[in-house]
């Protein structure tokens, strides 16, 4: 997981909130735009990650309005975020957060060895000019 922070940091802000020492969450653009084409280099994904005994408290929309607002400044402009499916509370936050879901892929994540679908949502930001 460190090594993954590192990377991530060499390019991309990664966020975490904490209380009292304990990680409560935490949020990050992938280290690599959304794909490697020029084309494409200012669209990223995007996460952001909640403890279960921490859900319900708004942290998932606070780190990622400070999370797009440093991508903002750094002239990105779409950001993606990628759903594994069901999830009903990852698309509420999304939703909430004004993303719009795009795709729908069948069967394409394996978790806990079930198949899982993957949704994508994405969102324009306003990059400073």
């Amino acid at each position: 997981m460190l090594d993954r922070i590192l990377a991530i940091q060499t390019q991309f802000p990664w966020l975490v909130i904490e209380d009292e020492g304990h990680v409560l969450g935490y949020a990050y653009a992938y280290a690599s735009v959304w794909k490697d084409r020029s084309a494409y280099r200012y669209a990223c994904e995007v996460s952001v990650y909640i403890a279960k005994d921490a859900s319900g408290r708004g942290l998932g929309v606070k780190l990622y309005e400070a999370l797009f607002e440093r991508l903002s400044a750094m002239s990105m402009h779409t950001v993606i975020g990628i759903v594994s499916l069901p999830n009903e509370a990852s698309v509420r936050l999304h939703e909430r957060l004004g993303f719009v879901q795009v795709a729908h892929l069948r069967e394409v994540g394996v978790k806990f060895g079930r198949r899982l679908d993957v949704g994508y949502w994405q969102r324009l930001l306003h990059a400073v000019e």
